[in-house]
């Protein structure tokens, strides 16, 4: 099995874009890549807008060449409405997509949801709502989790987390759980027991406004957890957690024990949006 961090925020945009492949199977998971609108009061730079360009062609080539598309949820830096990326991805592909009515809040299921449906209407080969599902491809079988809060609570909505097993090997994707805080998040991961997994970590950024010490401590602990799975040999957080500078500062005493997906892949950090001030000159 391989997996390629295709675009991440420790990478310079908001996204968790990942590809797996196993013996038979091709899988891209949460195809779109986005920026902050707003951070310290400034719109992206124009840095930040050329990586999000570069980086959403290389979503596209590797799309277009898979199998298998998941989306995790509804959220812009997880799909894209043809904006960005060519709703052509989705031809003649399976598609597995959180619920778009159940577990779900309203401006995704009124809004975001519906527009997606009715952009790749007639384009997948098969479409399927994945959540609490398992889907077998030859050796390979992709299963989900049943739908887990974004974050602490419930006001951004629910994800699925995504495991894939192949041969032996097992990969696990957390999509948005910003720690994970929350025992339902964390058990799907601890009760996989997977080789490689791919976290978004706690939002510290938001530290005392929307994401609480506590919140922190539980994300802690969790993680903690999970790296001392017996079959684990890597683990990769990022995306929430990467919108701040001193991410590691925060995570005593896991701070050295796990990689962001840069460094996973072999680059230097490069948190754009943490940085915005400084690309401003301010």
């Amino acid at each position: 099995m391989n997996f390629r961090l295709i675009a991440f925020d420790s990478l310079g945009v908001r996204s968790m874009a990942t590809v797996v492949e196993t013996s038979n199977l091709k899988v891209f998971i949460d195809p779109s890549v986005a920026l902050a609108p707003r951070r310290y009061g400034l719109p992206p730079h124009e840095k930040e807008m050329e990586r999000m360009r570069e980086l959403a062609k290389e979503i596209e080539e590797e799309a277009m060449d898979s199998d298998v598309i998941i989306v995790t949820h509804y959220h812009y830096d997880h799909f894209d409405l043809g904006r960005k990326i060519s709703l052509s991805i989705y031809k003649d592909k399976d598609v597995l997509i959180k619920h778009p009515r159940e577990n779900i809040n309203r401006s995704q299921k009124v809004e975001r949801a519906p527009l997606f449906l009715k952009s790749i209407e007639g384009l997948p080969r098969r479409l399927e709502f994945a959540d609490g599902r398992e889907f077998k491809y030859g050796p390979t079988t992709i299963k989900f989790s049943k739908a887990v809060p974004h974050g602490t609570n419930t006001r951004l909505g629910y994800v699925v987390e995504v495991l894939i097993e192949s041969e032996g090997e097992r990969f696990l994707f957390s999509s948005d759980v910003e720690g994970p805080s929350l025992e339902e998040q964390a058990n799907f991961i601890v009760e996989a027991d997977p080789h490689i997994v791919v976290i978004d970590g706690p939002m510290t950024y938001m530290l005392g406004f929307r994401y609480s010490a506590d919140s922190l401590n539980r994300s802690i602990e969790n993680v903690s957890r999970i790296l001392d799975l017996p079959s684990l040999d890597l683990l990769v957080m990022d995306h929430h957690l990467c919108r701040e500078l001193a991410f590691r500062e925060r995570l005593h005493p896991i701070s050295n024990r796990f990689k962001t997906a840069a460094e996973a892949s072999g680059k230097a950090n490069n948190l754009l949006e943490a940085r915005r001030r400084e690309l401003y000159g301010r």
